[in-house]
């Protein structure tokens, strides 16, 4: 019996025994991405720093032992071109980046260092290897020239950057087209993806809305918000990695692909204030101060993007809605903070969504 392909889902056949090289792994969506990647049997190698916070997914997630060959700072150029030449992978995915806009205020050069020299070293040393078929690069959302003005971004709209992370991840995406015509006379495609919010079980950060809000929310203090009233393309983590999976596979095939895809949901976003009504509801009785007036560093009022090429050229449609998002979200932490393990809560999150995509497709055959 021939075996049925879903449009829009990894291949566990592509991804089987494949080398892949993922930075970034020990952090919030590299270590789901690793936890996806080895569970359909893909061989990674991890590159990234130790964890920052005290309460990390990958611990909980991974073995510590593997963090001894694999904390690379990616600015350090002949440490990373060590690791990739042991490597030799396949398919690369990069995800390790300096990631808070606030962090960019207050250390602008690390950011710069870490996001764009970063991505150059990492580049510099994949073109030399001469084994890579499939690059993908995450940037974000915010790498567009943003003048508030309520539209959604296309991938062809200028980028640009009012804040040194923004800027930082625009000219990161210069990096990618300018070493794009070398990797692709080695064999090798290459294509950024650009991602909403993200938000799922697992992630500590400081500074971000939902790891700020279960922290001040379980220890039974006051969560108190800049900006209740801006808006984000929210979207759960499996959303975009999906797509990005299934990007890399494109991108290793002989199908074209674009040079940058946005990864978000179909509705428009939602506010902040939103968002944190919808999280309350599974913690119960909270206290939340909403500011009356903008606080700390200028950031976009309103951001939006429009997913339609990933829709239409790798088959990726957002699946779960915002109030399916945020209450998965939140009930992951209600949960893990309740004594289940994160490794099961991962599980029923990849089963339930994997599900809901394979529901999806059948309809559509249907």
């Amino acid at each position: 019996m021939e075996k049925l392909v879903i449009e829009g889902l990894p291949s566990r056949d592509f991804w089987r025994g494949r080398k892949v090289l993922l930075t970034g792994h020990t952090g919030f969506k590299g270590a789901w991405l690793l936890f996806w990647l080895e569970a359909m049997g893909a061989r990674v190698t991890g590159c990234s720093l130790a964890p920052e916070q005290p309460r990390s997914l990958f611990a909980e997630l991974h073995a510590p032992e593997r963090l001894a060959s694999e904390t690379i700072d990616i600015r350090n150029a002949d440490d990373l071109e060590g690791l990739v030449r042991r490597a030799r992978p396949e398919i690369v995915f990069h995800l390790a980046a300096q990631s808070l806009v606030r962090r960019g205020y207050s250390d602008p050069h690390g950011t710069f260092a870490t996001n764009v020299e970063g991505t150059n070293n990492l580049l510099q040393a994949l073109a030399q290897v001469k084994t890579v078929r499939a690059v993908v690069v995450t940037t974000t959302d915010k790498v567009y020239r943003n003048v508030n003005d309520g539209r959604a971004f296309v991938e062809t709209d200028p980028l640009g950057g009012h804040d040194p992370y923004s800027a930082s991840k625009a000219a990161c995406e210069m990096v990618v087209e300018g070493w794009r015509s070398r990797l692709a006379d080695e064999g090798c495609s290459i294509a950024t993806a650009r991602a909403g919010n993200v938000i799922g079980g697992g992630d500590w950060a400081g500074d971000r809305l939902i790891p700020d809000a279960v922290r001040a929310w379980s220890s039974g203090e006051t969560l108190k918000v800049r900006r209740p009233e801006a808006t984000r393309p929210w979207q759960h983590v499996l959303e975009p990695l999906r797509g990005y999976l299934v990007l890399a596979e494109s991108l290793a095939s002989v199908d074209a692909s674009a040079p940058a895809y946005n990864f978000g949901p179909r509705a428009e976003s939602a506010s902040v204030r939103t968002v944190l009504s919808l999280a309350a509801r599974e913690f119960g009785e909270v206290r939340t101060d909403f500011a009356d007036t903008p606080e700390g560093p200028a950031e976009a009022h309103k951001l939006d993007l429009d997913p339609t090429l990933a829709e239409t050229g790798l088959g990726i449609r957002g699946l779960w809605d915002l109030d399916r998002t945020v209450t998965r979200t939140a009930g992951w932490y209600r949960d893990f903070l309740s004594g289940r393990p994160a490794r099961e809560l991962c599980e029923a999150d990849c089963c339930a969504y994997l599900e809901d995509v394979r529901r999806a497709a059948m309809a559509c055959i249907r």
